[in-house]
């Protein structure tokens, strides 16, 4: 969002920042994906370098609608990614300076394996049911025979 909004006047970053996030209240992928075409070709005329942005950007920003959509709302999102890398910075600055690269390891392993346990156990992210969900998606996906071109 903010690549695209430093690609248009301030006047008109609400706005836009706005009909962006349509996208994102769409109930299925093929939604999401149609509304960010048509909000891409919107901006065509008064915002060039914005539509090409988003031609480019579609298939990651739009990544997280290939998973079930329990689950959208926990990856659309970076926020818990750069918890975590604050949370390695101040780990890392806390120390200051390392002896070598296995005490790197060692601490920001540490911190990554601290994180892993408590997702674990607060469930906050992922329920098992939820990635089971994603598991047979998958198994399905797999059974379904390859179109080939010839």
């Amino acid at each position: 969002m903010r690549n695209a909004l430093s690609l248009v006047p301030k006047a008109a970053q609400e706005i836009v920042g706005a009909t962006i996030r349509t996208v994102f209240a769409q109930p299925d992928a093929q939604s999401a994906r149609e509304q960010w075409r048509r909000v891409s070709e919107g901006f065509r005329h008064r915002f060039g370098r914005l539509s090409e942005l988003m031609e480019e950007a579609e298939e990651d920003v739009l990544a997280y609608a290939t998973f079930p959509q329990e689950h959208w709302q926990k990856i659309w999102s970076n926020n818990p990614l750069e918890r975590l890398n604050k949370e390695v910075k101040r780990s890392t600055n806390v120390v200051g300076i390392f002896p070598n690269e296995a005490a790197v390891i060692r601490l920001v392993g540490s911190v990554l394996s601290e994180q892993h346990d408590e997702w674990q156990v607060c469930k906050r992210y992922f329920s098992a049911g939820s990635l089971a969900k994603l598991d047979r998606r998958e198994e399905q996906m797999a059974e379904q025979p390859q179109l080939v071109a010839s």
